[in-house]
């Protein structure tokens, strides 16, 4: 009887032990008692309307980077030189736990006082607003000139390595006779026309200074033709002056490198 007892009781704490050691299921989702709407963000200018312009992110315990447009900046705060009047659209993104968000914030710019590097000029002319046209450095029939043509890809170094002088020996592309003006106007504004009377097309571009790269967002450069155009739209630039650009891609559809010439109209 005493030994029954014993081992009922032994058999109790063994159960009780075991039950003690089973780990704890915690299964707490990841949440933040932050929401978008407390998250601060403010700008300010070094004038007033200038375009000198310092972006923050103020909530404490948030982590993400700033979309100025011209780059991202993967910090809460971000100083730059912004070369649109107008008014101006900036996102931070970011995130809450396991949540991303954006959220943006406006910036009139009325006067351009600080400088801008001087590729903005060389590209958009002095009169940023009115903008400038850049037609191409040769053509519009063959004529023996380097301004359309293959060359070696993934090497922008190789960019005067002629494969095929494609415009020059046989084969401009349809809209040579064509132009593109760049502008500030409110925006960073890429306007297409692909003949002397063709209607305008209106996009947008991205110049990025630093990287030495151009972008057409939304539309055309001339000379754009399949299999010898670059469907992202991204060049890298190999000269820009006030009286030159040049553009470089490294491999466009026909799986070659590619060179654009242009020059001021």
């Amino acid at each position: 009887m005493k030994i029954n007892k014993i081992i009922s009781l032994f058999g109790s704490a063994l159960v009780l032990l075991l039950g003690a050691c089973q780990p704890i299921d915690d299964r707490e989702v990841l949440e933040s008692m932050v929401s978008i709407d407390d998250i601060i963000l403010s700008s300010s200018q070094a004038t007033e309307g200038g375009n000198l312009i310092e972006l923050n992110m103020e909530t404490p315990g948030v982590t993400g980077y700033w979309d100025y447009n011209l780059g991202k900046a993967l910090t809460n705060r971000v100083e730059f030189i912004y070369p649109i009047p107008g008014n101006n659209t900036f996102t931070y993104v970011g995130t809450l736990g396991s949540e991303f968000f954006t959220k943006t914030i406006e910036v009139q710019v009325d006067v351009l006082d600080h400088e801008l590097n001087q590729d903005w000029y060389d590209l958009v002319g002095e009169d940023t607003e009115a903008g400038k046209t850049w037609v191409f450095a040769g053509g519009p029939e063959s004529d023996g000139g380097k301004w359309w043509y293959m060359v070696a890809n993934d090497d922008p170094s190789a960019w005067e390595g002629v494969w095929w002088n494609a415009a020059g020996d046989c084969c401009p592309p349809v809209d040579a006779a064509g132009k593109m003006t760049f502008d500030l106007d409110g925006a960073a504004n890429y306007t297409y026309y692909s003949g002397p009377d063709a209607a305008p097309q209106v996009a947008s571009f991205v110049l990025d200074p630093a990287k030495q790269t151009l972008k057409i967002d939304g539309g055309n450069i001339l000379g754009a033709e399949e299999p010898y155009g670059n469907p992202n739209g991204l060049y890298t630039i190999i000269s820009l002056t006030e009286d030159e650009l040049i553009l470089y891609v490294p491999n466009n559809t026909g799986g070659t490198g590619w060179v654009w010439i242009f020059k001021p109209e």
